[in-house]
């Protein structure tokens, strides 16, 4: 596929826990590409508004909705720096050029770019917690004097 370029209303922007939350409005029922757009929906593609200085993000496709006055797409960016993602803020609320296509990245690597080194576990049929056991504990940690302990609260 090649590069779709869209004039639409960029209507808002929300931050949600892991991602920021775009909505774009195209007017009329005149929308072009329609294939191209649903096809891509639900995918990974590639983002950029009015060739602004934020640059491209990756981005999930979320949705194509259409009724008789609009069509909305709505976009989940996450994994990009706040610092990009904040010069997108002047722009919402605008008419905008959308410049959108696929990306190479695949919805796992996507999903997976807020993963975190975390304590590696297993999970028993019966639901209980296996931890390896060279996992360092919160008795490795504090003193063996309590005392220490408490006269350095006080």
């Amino acid at each position: 596929m090649t590069k779709t370029i869209l004039n639409v209303l960029f209507k808002k922007m929300q931050k949600d826990d892991k991602k920021e939350i775009l909505h774009f409005h195209v007017q009329g029922n005149d929308l072009p590409n329609t294939q191209e757009l649903v096809g891509l929906a639900g995918s990974i593609v590639i983002l950029n508004v009015n060739e602004s200085e934020a640059g491209t993000f990756n981005a999930e496709f979320v949705s194509v909705q259409k009724d008789s006055k609009k069509t909305a797409l709505k976009f989940n960016i996450k994994g990009d720096s706040d610092d990009k993602v904040i010069k997108l803020y002047p722009h919402a609320g605008r008419s905008v050029t959308l410049y959108m296509e696929p990306s190479q990245k695949s919805f796992d690597d996507f999903n997976e770019e807020d993963e975190h080194e975390g304590i590696e576990y297993k999970i028993n049929t019966d639901g209980t917690a296996v931890i390896s056991p060279n996992q360092m504990s919160i008795e490795d940690v504090v003193p063996e004097d309590k005392s220490e302990v408490l006269k350095s609260k006080l």
